[in-house]
């Protein structure tokens, strides 16, 4: 073949190429990221999404675990392809938070500045500054046409034009906010009173995330509104297998990055989480929330740090609980508990006492409802007993305390130990911990908070902690 045929049919194959990345977002992926190696999971995936990219969904909802590429293709590819394919659109992205997206905006930016892109769609291009066209981490606007893409924070304001497409990825940040009632009634209130208005009769919605809560913004829709499409991944195949879903029974999602087995130990750790966050199937937990209880006869060797917690009552009724305990890399052992429901002036005396016994070096103590003077009191008391090794420290909570605790439940349940015996040695807490409900009413959670305060203070995962 002569050198000029040769080039006739290379350019004649990108020609094709390119014709085929033009009509399905599956091949302009592959065309604009090199490095995307679809497996029979993506390619469904981006299958549903251009599906929805070419008008034949008008409202679609997909559920997809963590970390399995869900925005890549949904808040990274669609939106940039649409603009694309009508640069007439006005595509609006919806996520948690303003920064979560602008780094879409960022990264959306990126895809349509590269030469493949430009190769594509020639005629798409985006401002230089110059032309009167925005180009913001807020709004980009495509140079000669209508349209552009406006990314904002869930709770931010749409206002000015309509949406022709509206794109909601992951609207809630973790499992404290989708368990917040709270966050999500605000969730809610802000999807009728901004996003709605800003629809018309034409208008495409895409809503992409992992369901953390049954009561979620999904959850709340799928009740009004019965024309959602709704596609769901689980993590690991329930039922036979689908059109879409091809696995069977017991198959990983995606194996070559997360195994059935990984999943599986996951699985094991918090079957309720589980079941929400990589089954897509989330359900009010019910009944009991602590089920299984690690006890010890021997302090493991390595158990030499000697720590305090204490969660001081908040009103007459509730129960002030002090709790030492040793670290290991096994895990939290518990050495004392103070649990009653005596005045302060009794309480300074009773937890100093206790950090003196245990040489106890760090005492952490919650400063809600006179807790920073109770800290204060006790260590004044400490340091006239002779101790002059507890080192305190005091701090504001401002996060609800039933979903902090629901958050830790698992690790409480995994990684503290509790000395044989404690149900006789410590009744009233035993019973509180053991008769703590996931859900209903319950009328003391001391003793479950401060077991959560624990983890908070070993996980160094605190929510609004202010040290003085």
């Amino acid at each position: 073949m002569k050198l000029e045929e040769k080039k006739d049919l290379l350019r004649l194959l990108l020609q094709k190429r390119c014709a085929a990345a033009r009509n399905h977002l599956g091949v302009f992926t592959q065309f604009t990221m090199p490095s995307f190696s679809p497996t029979w999971f993506h390619r469904s995936y981006y299958e549903v999404l251009n599906r929805f990219a070419q008008g034949q969904i008008r409202k679609l909802m997909i559920f997809v675990p963590p970390q399995h590429g869900k925005s890549e293709g949904a808040t990274r590819r669609l939106p940039a392809y649409l603009l694309g394919i009508n640069p007439d659109h006005k595509i609006a992205i919806v996520s948690y938070s303003a920064a979560k997206a602008r780094k879409f905006n960022r990264e959306i930016q990126h895809i349509l500045d590269d030469a493949p892109y430009a190769q594509l769609f020639p005629n798409v291009r985006l401002s230089n500054g110059a032309d009167g066209y925005a180009r913001t981490m807020d709004e980009i606007e495509a140079v000669g046409y209508n349209g552009g893409i406006k990314t904002v924070g869930v709770g931010g304001a749409l206002t000015g034009e309509p949406v022709d497409i509206l794109i909601m990825d992951d609207l809630y940040k973790d499992a404290k906010t989708a368990w917040s009632e709270l966050m999500r009634d605000s969730i809610e209130h802000w999807y009728n009173a901004v996003a709605e208005t800003r629809l018309h009769n034409n208008s495409r919605q895409l809503i992409v995330f992992t369901r953390w809560h049954e009561k979620d913004l999904a959850g709340y829709l799928l009740q009004k509104e019965a024309d959602w499409e709704v596609f769901t991944y689980p993590a690991i195949k329930v039922g036979k297998p689908n059109a879409y879903d091809p696995r069977n029974e017991g198959e990983a999602l995606w194996p070559e990055r997360h195994s059935a087995a990984k999943m599986e130990a996951i699985r094991q750790r918090d079957p309720w989480v589980f079941g929400n966050l990589y089954q897509q199937d989330p359900k009010v937990k019910e009944g009991l929330l602590y089920k299984t209880f690690k006890t010890y006869k021997l302090l493991p060797t390595d158990a030499v740090t000697i720590k305090a917690v204490v969660d001081t009552a908040d009103t007459g009724s509730d129960y002030l609980c002090s709790i030492v305990y040793a670290t290991s890399p096994q895990g939290y052992y518990i050495l004392d508990i103070i649990y009653t429901q005596d005045g302060m002036d009794t309480t300074e005396q009773q937890v100093a006492a206790q950090l003196c016994k245990y040489q106890v070096q760090q005492a952490r103590i919650e400063s809600n409802n006179g807790g920073r003077g109770f800290a204060r009191n006790t260590e004044r008391i400490c340091r006239t007993m002779g101790n002059t090794r507890t080192v305190f420290q005091w701090y504001h909570q401002r996060d609800n305390k039933e979903v902090r605790i629901f958050t830790r439940a698992a690790e409480v349940q995994n990684m503290i130990h509790y000395p044989d015996g404690w149900d006789a040695l410590y009744p009233q807490f035993y019973a509180a911990v053991k008769g703590y409900m996931a859900q209903g009413r319950n009328r003391h959670d001391d003793a479950a908070d401060a077991l959560t305060m624990i983890l908070e203070a070993e996980t160094k995962k605190t929510y609004n902690i202010h040290y003085t």
